[in-house]
């Protein structure tokens, strides 16, 4: 079996580290990936991939990345759920084993 995904996008914003109660370093980020093809309207429409970081990958994008550069994804696939007032919830996430600086977004002149 396999669970495993690459992903090329932007990030929306700043990325974030947080500390779990037993140490350890965690980031979330949202990654906006056009899709490669247009929509009925002629439009590329994008999909927005909620990705979690670990440790020293958390750590290093937190360092070097912010909002609109671009980066590349390795990681893989989790799903959870959780009971709700409103019901049963799902989420379903990417967890990134690693992150790949592509380019920095230019800087307002």
């Amino acid at each position: 079996m396999l669970n495993q995904v690459v992903l090329v996008g932007r990030l929306t914003k700043d990325p974030e580290l947080y500390q779990t109660e037993t140490g350890r370093k965690l980031a979330h980020m949202t990654l906006a990936v056009p899709r490669s093809y247009k929509n009925s309207e002629g439009q590329y429409e994008t999909d927005f991939i909620t990705c979690k970081l670990w440790q020293s990958v958390a750590q290093n994008t937190v360092d070097y990345c912010k909002k609109g550069d671009l980066v590349g994804i390795r990681g893989r696939i989790e799903t959870y759920n959780y009971e709700s007032e409103e019901g049963r919830k799902y989420l379903t996430e990417v967890i990134a084993d690693k992150v790949t600086f592509l380019s920095n977004k230019k800087a307002d002149v």
